[in-house]
């Protein structure tokens, strides 16, 4: 199971799945299975909203557990579970200051996949909008 392994683990299985794709490869469509597997991974750890609501806060700045229980309404526990799944899939990363851990983003493109997602969401609304519109 992709979501049980450590960073650098899932970090290893990226690179051994990239670096196996075959060289013609041209589209999605011919990616090995354990790549379309990792992307479908990474793709279920942004399935969950209060992952997002966490990436949101520390999209400026690195920050602490309990800052980000306090900023977000959850509970340490519950943020504590969250950043954990988001480090294994190598989304975040954590340095730890005395008894603090402070997490921060480790993979800054997530942000354009999300921009990417929430364009096509907005336009797709916008179509479906029209429907209702008066004549």
């Amino acid at each position: 199971e992709f979501d049980k392994l450590t960073p650098r683990q899932y970090e290893c299985l990226i690179i051994y799945a990239i670096k196996n794709m075959p060289s013609n490869a041209k589209s999605r469509r011919e990616m090995p299975p354990a790549a379309m597997e990792l992307v479908a991974a990474r793709f279920r750890v942004l399935g969950e909203p209060n992952r997002l609501r966490l990436l949101a806060e520390l999209q400026e700045d690195e920050r602490c557990v309990n800052d980000l229980a306090l900023s977000t309404g959850l509970t340490q526990a519950n943020v504590s579970r969250h950043l954990q799944a988001l480090m294994q899939s190598g989304i975040l990363s954590r340095r730890k200051a005395g008894l603090q851990v402070f997490y921060t983003i480790a993979d800054p493109q997530i942000f354009e996949l999300c921009d990417l997602v929430c364009g096509s969401l907005s336009e797709r609304m916008k179509s479906q909008s029209a429907f209702f519109e008066k004549p």
